[in-house]
């Protein structure tokens, strides 16, 4: 069970059931989170009634029918189809998980959908990521090498280059830091375990020439070693990634290097 981070002295009300669609003999039912900061009012759960014979298979298609046939304010991300993986990352029957990829069918019952816990929300199922995508820039995901730069390319061996799968499919969706506790409790300080991930990738690419100082930048009471192992994150990544993993490997390196 998750915790939504709701504005202060705020509970989550039910709210509205919208009529079912007329004429439809395949309906499923949907209960979404709304929030709307410019009414001032607590967050609510409304109702919705999606004819399946005239929708897609996937939660994320049963929204876009909502929003296009019956309630055009509901709020949602989403870039799919246009290079941009991760957008429509939300809480769905009681997981982190990305609408587009997660089936009707696969949920029984009413289908209760959240936006991603214990991050603000700035409306309805869109949280705000601010602080998410700031920590992902303070590790620097990029190559930094001391050398000069080649001619052509900087190279790299098949073995080496293997060592990175399982690192670079992360689309920063963030389902898998919103399902940590120690990420809900010190999301300001620890950089939870999507970003941790993020930073292995560069840490073990045998192109970048900045190891030692990488990890000088994660050597910190919070940044790194509020990890428990909890493991809710590799649990929660739809990419089927272990970023729990990576966090392991990370607090290794740093203590062979203080060993050597």
């Amino acid at each position: 069970m998750v915790e939504l981070r709701l504005p202060k002295n705020s509970q989550i009300r039910t709210g509205k059931t919208w009529p079912k669609p007329a004429g439809a003999t395949r309906l499923r039912e949907f209960k979404i989170y709304r929030y709307d900061p410019d009414t001032g009012d607590n967050p609510r759960t409304d109702t919705y009634f999606v004819d399946l014979d005239d929708c897609g298979p996937m939660v994320l298609d049963g929204l876009l029918w909502i929003k296009n046939k019956v309630d055009p304010t509901l709020t949602l991300r989403r870039s799919c189809r246009e290079g941009i993986c991760g957008s429509c990352s939300m809480n769905i029957d009681g997981l982190n998980t990305l609408a587009c990829t997660k089936g009707m069918s696969e949920i029984s019952g009413t289908i209760a959908i959240y936006p991603l816990p214990h991050m603000p929300v700035i409306k309805d199922l869109v949280p705000d990521l601010s602080t998410f995508y700031a920590q992902h820039r303070s590790v620097e995901p990029w190559l930094k090498t001391t050398d000069a730069a080649p001619d052509k390319e900087w190279l790299q061996s098949r073995a080496d280059r293997e060592k990175l799968d399982g690192l670079y499919e992360c689309i920063l969706c963030a389902c898998c830091s919103t399902s940590c506790p120690s990420y809900w409790w010190n999301g300001e300080k620890y950089l939870g375990p999507a970003v941790l991930l993020q930073a292995y990738r560069w840490l073990i690419d045998s192109r970048d020439q900045t190891t030692s100082e990488r990890l000088d930048n994660l050597e910190d009471p919070f940044k790194l070693y509020r990890c428990h192992t909890i493991m809710n994150c590799s649990k929660a990544c739809p990419k089927g990634l272990n970023p729990a993993k990576a966090i392991a490997e990370i607090k290794k390196m740093m203590i062979e290097r203080k060993a050597a």
